[in-house]
C-alpha cells in the first residue's frame, strides 16, 4: 500500500491507485463473522480538495461525500483515496454528476460493494456549531488510565439499571497501523440497556491512545467491546476523526439501524 512509502503524483483517472483492505482479518480478531454481522451501519467520508475541469478547461472544485456500507467486504487505504483524486485535477467532465457516477464505479469496485457518492458545493460542508448530541466524559475522573486498549475498564453500575444515555468525548486517540501518526476523533456512544459506569467508558476510550488501528477497525471494536462486556439491549457508536490529507473518515455502527449525526465538528 502507498501509505508510509514515496508516492509519484497520478495523473488522469487511475482507479488502480485505489488499495483496498480487507475488512476480515481485524473482524475475525474481534470474533465478527462477515455472514451474520452484528451491527448495521457505514463508513462517511468527507473530501475537500475534489477538484476537476470543465469541458471548457475551467478548473471546478466540489465537496465529496461518501458512504461505504459496512457489508463491503473491503475498505480504501485513504492515501490512496487521496492520491486518486489528485489524479482528476486534469480530467475534463461534462458536469458533477459525471464526476459522482465515475467515483462511484471506481470506489465501488475497490470496496466490493455499492457506494453512495455526492458531489456537492463546499459550502454544504459547513462545520456544526452543534457538536454532538448527549452529555461529554470529559470532565469526569476514572481511578486510573491505560494507554493500550482494555475493554476490561468497562464496568456496568450496581444494583443494576436500565437507562437510555448518550456520552460523547473529545480525548480519543489512537494510532495508524502504519505510520504510527496519531488519529484524533470524536466518539458517540448511545445505548439503551445497564447502566454503564461514565467513568469506565471514559477509561475505556482513553486506552486506545497507544492503540494501532484503522479508524473503521477502532469502532468496530468499540461497538464489540461494550456489546460484550455490557450488554445493551440498543448500542450505536460513532467516529467523527480529525481529517488527514483532505479526507476524513466518521464511521458508524448500530444494532438498531441508526444514523450517526451527519454533522461537521470543528476537527473536520
Amino acid at each position: 500500500m502507498p501509505l508510509g512509502r514515496r508516492s509519484p503524483p497520478v495523473s488522469g483517472r487511475r482507479p488502480e491507485t485505489l488499495h483496498p483492505i480487507a475488512r476480515a482479518d481485524a473482524r475475525r480478531r474481534l470474533g465478527i463473522a462477515e455472514q451474520t454481522l452484528p451491527f448495521s451501519g457505514e463508513d462517511r467520508w468527507t473530501g475537500y480538495e475534489l477538484s476537476w475541469l470543465d469541458e471548457s478547461g475551467k478548473p471546478q472544485v466540489g465537496g465529496l461525500q461518501v458512504g461505504v456500507p459496512c457489508t463491503s467486504p473491503n475498505i480504501v487505504e485513504s492515501k490512496s483515496f487521496k492520491l486518486y483524486l489528485n489524479g482528476l485535477a486534469q480530467v475534463r467532465f461534462g458536469h458533477p454528476n459525471e464526476v459522482a457516477e465515475m467515483l462511484a464505479a471506481d470506489l465501488g469496485a475497490a470496496t466490493g460493494a455499492a457506494v453512495s457518492v455526492r458531489v456537492s458545493g463546499l459550502s454544504d460542508l459547513v462545520v456544526s456549531q452543534e457538536g454532538l448530541p448527549g452529555r461529554s466524559l470529559d470532565g469526569l475522573a476514572p481511578a486510573r488510565f491505560e494507554y493500550q486498549c482494555n475493554p476490561g475498564l468497562l464496568q456496568r453500575a450496581q444494583p443494576r439499571e436500565l437507562v437510555l444515555e448518550t456520552w460523547h468525548t473529545d480525548l480519543f486517540r489512537s494510532l495508524c497501523p502504519v505510520t504510527a501518526q496519531p488519529d484524533w476523533a470524536s466518539i458517540l456512544v448511545s445505548y439503551t440497556g445497564p447502566r454503564i459506569v461514565a467513568e469506565s467508558l471514559l477509561a475505556y476510550l482513553v486506552s486506545f491512545r497507544e492503540h494501532a488501528c484503522f479508524h473503521e477497525d477502532a469502532i468496530e471494536r468499540i461497538y464489540i467491546d461494550i456489546q460484550q462486556r455490557c450488554q445493551p439491549t440498543r448500542l450505536t457508536v460513532s467516529g467523527h476523526f480529525l481529517r488527514r490529507g483532505g479526507l476524513d473518515i466518521n464511521p458508524y455502527r448500530s444494532n438498531e439501524n441508526d444514523t450517526s449525526p451527519k454533522r461537521r465538528l470543528p476537527r473536520q
